[in-house]
């Protein structure tokens, strides 16, 4: 048989399965093989088996942390991926959940902003629509308007500049005048007036610049005047177009008239450019009048927020800030006209946002927040310091602190946080009782006030509501006592017993607050003049006792 023949005879046709049995065959000898080749080569080349184990579809062996599975279980749910890449599901599932994420934090840290776009539109649309229109508690803060945690012991008076309208401006104020202050559109502090600003209750006139001012002026050393047509000015610049003024003046024999007059009489607002001519000042009373300037907990916060970034320049906020707005659709010279997904998503975002500052506020787990061990009072300012800074800024933004503060109170000044024996003022909170309970409006308590309480003005206690964060509105025109304006009946020992409840315990009407049931309650002691035991610690209020 010739070769050829010899060939053909040999050749057969090999089935599916017998062809799959030799592959197979050949390639365990070729595993083998390279198993082989790549174990001596470890062992002679790196002396280590770190590579012997390689991971699948790749050459070497990959650490698992930097894997992500092909199902992750999560709080968002079920969470789907191929070789790395999410599912179109998945993708959707991420991109709700960080647009929500951005829109939480928005609230938080818009908080500030919020606030003080809120004041202005309350403010504004009592009437003063102009630096030269204030609005005066000439009666004190009762329990009508809403506002932040205001007290019930000093006379507020309130208005706010616009810059951008009326360029720089003059804010002259009397001697004599509480502690004052100005904040800018993101309430931060820029500048105090009064006892505890630059012209020291003497009295004195004020120049505010612009953000954008490129003229001759500049601003002023603390506690040094700068002479402008013959005229002294303490002058600083705002960081922000709109700003907020607020002044406090003190009771004279527990009234509000001396306070009242010493406005109306010394108090000027208006525009450099008119000082030979200023016009008139106009006082609107606040007092016994019903009206909010509280920001929203729903969608139209961010419609609040979005109307400040678009009226204040850029330069206000810094990038991060302006980046965390922008996420969700407010930046500057961009409408904010969110579509349904997004509107639905901000929509929830507004109600955790809201619910998480309350958390913060009401159940505060920041350490620093107590000033006292096992005690339910703390400080509204805790990291004790008004820019907000976590151990002197190594920490950089506190901002559960800042959150807790703005959701819950207004004006910020260094008055308020630091040392200023018998000058600035302090507060301390509590939303609980001696025993880590709600306090219950239906329900009776008694807290103590030690004697010689350390303070060179006064001091009272206030109740607010922690729907409103406002004054809590009950039978009483003012859900307060106060150590000058009240006939407190005092203990053998100095000391004074307050009472919470529904109705008052006989004998001690005097010294009892008004609460409503079926709601809660909570309540700010403030220390005007704070004196050195304040500070020490040596003097501190009793707790807040269930009285059963």
């Amino acid at each position: 048989m010739c070769i050829q023949g010899r060939l053909a005879a040999c050749r057969r046709v090999y089935t599916t399965s017998e062809k799959r049995i030799v592959k197979n065959k050949f390639n365990k000898i070729i595993r083998l093989v390279s198993s082989a080749f790549v174990a001596l080569t470890v062992t002679t080349s790196y002396s280590s088996p770190a590579f012997a184990d390689i991971s699948p579809g790749y050459n070497h062996k990959i650490p698992s942390q930097l894997m992500t599975p092909d199902k992750v279980k999560t709080s968002i749910g079920t969470l789907r991926f191929f070789d790395g890449l999410p599912s179109a599901d998945t993708v959707d599932k991420l991109y709700d959940n960080l647009d929500l994420l951005r829109g939480v934090e928005t609230f938080l840290s818009g908080i500030p902003a919020a606030s003080v776009e809120s004041l202005r539109r309350g403010i504004t649309g009592m009437g003063a629509d102009a630096s030269n229109k204030t609005i005066i508690f000439d009666e004190l803060m009762d329990s009508n308007p809403l506002f932040l945690t205001a007290n019930t012991d000093t006379v507020y008076c309130t208005s706010f500049l616009d810059l951008q309208r009326d360029g720089p401006t003059v804010i002259e104020i009397p001697a004599k005048s509480g502690p004052g202050t100005l904040n800018d559109a993101y309430f931060r502090f820029v500048v105090d007036m009064g006892l505890p600003g630059p012209d020291r209750g003497r009295g004195g006139k004020y120049l505010i610049l612009p953000p954008d001012y490129e003229g001759e002026l500049s601003p002023t050393a603390a506690g040094v005047e700068a002479e402008i047509n013959g005229q002294k000015y303490f002058i600083v610049k705002s960081t922000s177009y709109v700003n907020l003024l607020i002044l406090r003046g003190f009771l004279v024999d527990g009234k509000p008239d001396a306070a009242t007059a010493m406005f109306k009489n010394g108090l000027k607002v208006y525009p450099l450019s008119l000082a030979e001519n200023p016009p008139k000042m106009e006082f609107i009373s606040g007092s016994k009048k019903s009206w909010n300037t509280i920001h929203a907990n729903n969608f139209e916060f961010y419609e609040e927020l979005h109307t400040v970034i678009e009226r204040e320049p850029v330069s206000m906020l810094d990038p991060e800030l302006r980046g965390l707005f922008s996420a969700v659709g407010i930046q500057k010279g961009q409408a904010f006209n969110p579509d349904t997904r997004m509107k639905k998503i901000l929509t929830e975002a507004a109600v955790i946002g809201s619910a998480t500052a309350r958390a913060i506020v009401f159940r505060p787990r920041m350490e620093e927040f107590a000033y006292y061990p096992d005690s339910a009072w703390g400080t509204g300012f805790v990291g004790g310091d008004y820019r907000w800074l976590k151990d002197g800024g190594e920490g950089g933004r506190y901002l559960d602190a800042r959150t807790m503060f703005f959701y819950q109170a207004t004006v910020n000044t260094p008055a308020m946080v630091w040392k200023m024996v018998g000058v600035g003022s302090q507060y301390a909170l509590a939303a609980v009782d001696n025993e880590g309970n709600y306090l219950d409006g239906a329900k009776n308590y008694r807290l103590n006030i030690p004697g010689n309480v350390p303070v060179k003005d006064f001091w009272s206690t206030v109740v607010y509501d922690p729907q409103t964060r406002s004054e809590l509105q009950t039978t009483q025109l003012f859900p307060s006592k106060n150590s000058k304006r009240d006939m407190l009946l005092s203990n053998a020992d100095g000391s004074v017993d307050l009472y919470f409840g529904p109705k008052p315990p006989k004998g001690k009407e005097a010294n009892w607050i008004a609460t409503v049931p079926g709601k809660g309650w909570y309540t700010i002691l403030r220390l005007y003049g704070p004196l050195e035991p304040w500070f020490a610690k040596s003097w501190r209020p009793g707790e807040i006792q269930l009285l059963k």
